[in-house]
């Protein structure tokens, strides 16, 4: 059975830094994809990274620069390194996995297996 637990979250002043794990059990990471979203009050989930493990991410066009997903596999954990942090990033963020069999794809639907989020806020 997956299990994704995050943590990492908090607040944050606009322009610093900060780094959200997600703690994976019950699939090879090499096998799903993995991936980081977000949701904020009145608004729909949406992607923030996602990656296959191999190598291959995809960033969300708000974050690119500024986050990177990476993984561990030997931990069976992913990250996100959260860099040059704005106000409108603030949100609950999640991960999910799904198994991978071509591409990784990128809408939240797609991801089968979630977390229950770590909140991020963000202080100007």
């Amino acid at each position: 059975q997956v299990h994704l637990v995050e943590s990492g979250g908090g607040s944050v002043q606009a322009g610093g830094s900060l780094r959200l794990s997600c703690v994976t059990s019950g699939y090879t990471l090499t096998k799903y994809c993995s991936g980081w979203f977000r949701q904020a009050p009145g608004k729909e989930r949406e992607e923030v990274a996602v990656t296959d493990a191999l190598g291959n991410m995809n960033y969300a066009d708000a974050v690119k620069g500024r986050f990177t997903i990476s993984t561990d596999n030997d931990k069976n954990t992913f990250y996100l390194q959260m860099d040059s942090v704005k106000p409108e990033d603030a949100a609950m963020y999640y991960c999910a996995a799904v198994q991978r069999y071509l591409t990784c794809p990128t809408a939240p639907h797609a991801f089968f297996d979630w977390g229950k989020g770590t909140q991020v806020t963000v202080s100007s």
